[in-house]
């Protein structure tokens, strides 16, 4: 690839596409909004992404792209059947890049995939800017990929997972065309976080994305695949509520907003669908990965165990306090029925209340009831997936983040990434009401040393700590004074020990 610089704050690159034009940026070169499928609408919206038409002359790439369709948008895509979107809005498959030296050769590439619970995905998000990792060495690159029912929706007639296919088409991208921006095509990490990580756990097991990346990070993954006949439910029930089955041919003719707030209807209701669609109905969103044994040939703890990701090095973890942040909103009291209902349906073995009550015996109704969600939603995946790692012959490296900033939330499902990223800095730590007295002066260091390690991470699979294996289970504890040590969740781990997770499908009856 070609690039040019000049004087000023413009810089150019040639893509297989045509020439893109960015702009530096305290000292990195940044690119914004750069097509690499062609828009998702009319004909093609329910399709797999199909590859990004070439332009004439410069393109200018200052600006992020739309956002997919999701709430809020308030693009005119959200009301379009015809795929005319005269605002642009329709132009949604995007991705930005951040180079620190266009002129580089074979620089590490770190790709970022996003979470927002399948149903929330913007790349313009401020506290993911590419801007800080790159300053420390690395190609930075995020995207956009379809969410909801667009991207996540069982829909007779078109493949699953269409917001994987996005992620696989942008990888194909990055393989293609980062060279030109400095980055090495066969040194890319993909890394994300919540949905993002568990996107990531199922890129693992995809043929189609196999050799498309070295190495993965997988942050707090949200640890829930679906069987097509659960997804086909979902898909079902949201299609139902508009007086429609969920075929193309007749979701074609309703808007995405339709759509939308279909969904979101669905998942207000979910909990009262608990003994048909199973723990899935006490989780904040209707969707997931569907392991279809097509794109999806099974889910993500199996065939990693069998050896699928065998030639990728994986780092995973998670937050000490995943659900702090969710308990921390005022959604509702925590009656009994609730209480009843988690323990009854998410933990294992037959009397799940009396089991935490035993392995957390000075912890309250309610901490044991967050304990439970941090381990059946994050937790427990995360460690599991680390040990199907390790059993199918595979590098993998442990982590978990047990610094916080404040009381309420502690080491809340997030806050890694925003450490990673360090978009959250020490003057938005002292206004926070609760904050501790030394979490200001504390988050610059444990940020750097979270960034630093992912970067070393991306660059040659040194993060600085030894290997997971299933008897020592190493594991790096990020605080203010970061330690490596045992699995710190001893009592958890022992709880879930002869689980195992798969793929959730609906409730017989």
């Amino acid at each position: 690839m070609e690039q040019s610089f000049s004087s000023d704050t413009r810089c150019e690159v040639r893509t297989a596409a045509g020439i893109v034009r960015g702009r530096f940026e305290r000292g990195v070169a940044v690119f914004r909004g750069i097509p690499y499928a062609e828009p998702p609408v009319g004909v093609r919206r329910f399709m797999p992404p199909v590859s990004v038409v070439g332009w004439e002359g410069v393109r200018d790439a200052v600006a992020f792209g739309p956002r997919v369709p999701q709430a809020g948008n308030r693009g005119s895509v959200m009301d379009s059947v015809s795929g005319c979107v005269g605002d642009g809005s329709g132009d949604c498959l995007t991705l930005n890049v951040w180079s620190p030296d266009l002129g580089a050769v074979n620089m590490p590439v770190m790709v970022w995939i996003q979470g927002g619970t399948y149903l929330e995905n913007d790349s313009g998000n401020p506290h993911c800017d590419g801007a800080g990792l790159a300053a420390a060495g690395v190609v930075v690159v995020s995207m956009n990929y379809r969410v909801g029912m667009d991207g996540f929706g069982r829909i007779a007639g078109v493949p699953d997972n269409r917001g994987i296919l996005d992620q696989v088409a942008a990888l194909r991208w990055v393989r293609e065309n980062i060279a030109g921006f400095g980055g090495d095509p066969g040194n890319v990490t993909v890394f994300g976080q919540s949905a993002g990580g568990a996107c990531i756990a199922a890129l693992l097991v995809m043929p189609l994305a196999a050799g498309l990346f070295r190495r993965a990070i997988i942050q707090s993954m949200a640890g829930t695949c679906f069987s097509p006949r659960l997804a086909g439910a979902v898909s079902d029930a949201i299609a139902g509520r508009l007086g429609v089955r969920a075929t193309v041919a007749e979701l074609a003719e309703l808007t995405p907003r339709a759509l939308i707030e279909a969904s979101g209807a669905v998942l207000a209701g979910m909990p009262a669908r608990l003994r048909e669609w199973g723990p899935m109905a006490l989780t904040p969103t209707p969707f997931s990965p569907v392991v279809d044994g097509e794109v999806l040939p099974c889910a993500p703890w199996r065939g990693i165990a069998e050896g699928a990701a065998r030639g990728v090095d994986v780092l995973i973890g998670h937050t000490r306090d995943e659900s702090r942040l969710y308990m921390s909103r005022p959604a509702g009291e925590l009656t009994e029925a609730r209480v009843a209902a988690a323990f009854d349906h998410l933990s294992p073995g037959s009397d799940g209340r009396a089991v935490y009550r035993d392995a957390y015996p000075a912890a309250t109704v309610s901490e044991r009831f967050e304990i439970l969600h941090s381990d059946w939603l994050f937790r427990m995946p995360a460690l599991h997936l680390a040990e199907a790692a390790h059993a199918g012959g595979g590098p993998v490296w442990m982590y978990e983040l047990a610094w916080g900033f404040n009381a309420a939330q502690g080491s809340s499902h997030c806050l890694d990434f925003l450490l990673v990223f360090g978009t959250l800095g020490p003057d938005e730590v002292r206004a926070h009401p609760r904050a501790y007295p030394d979490a200001a002066a504390e988050i610059g260091e444990v940020a750097r040393r979270m960034r630093g390690d992912w970067v070393r991470f991306a660059a040659d699979a040194r993060p600085g700590w030894p290997r997971f294996d299933r008897r020592a289970r190493t594991t790096r504890v990020y605080d203010a004074e970061s330690i490596t040590r045992a699995y710190p969740e001893e009592a958890s781990r022992r709880i879930w020990s002869g689980h195992r997770f798969g793929t959730l499908d609906l409730r017989p009856g």
